[in-house]
């Protein structure tokens, strides 16, 4: 399952943690949802949640910077 980084490009958190994706080099394992577009929107509707940045993992949702830098650098070690 690939995880899911719901942003806002505008938003500076959400910049925060598309740079932060990158640079753990989880780019093939993050798929960016920009929740302008409506089915993206949806979907993070239907994940629970309506802030960005979030970060669905399959199973759970993570909103706000911190717990989604959180999740990432786990994400980076698991992948390890």
């Amino acid at each position: 399952m690939q995880a899911e980084l719901f942003h806002r490009i505008a938003e500076p958190g959400s910049a925060e943690m598309r740079r932060l994706v990158e640079a753990l080099g989880l780019g093939a394992q993050v798929r960016f949802r920009n929740v302008a577009f409506p089915e993206a929107a949806r979907d993070l509707a239907a994940h629970g949640g309506g802030e960005t940045p979030a970060l669905w993992d399959g199973e759970r949702l993570h909103t706000g910077s911190a717990r989604v830098a959180a999740e990432l650098r786990a994400l980076q070690r698991a992948a390890g």
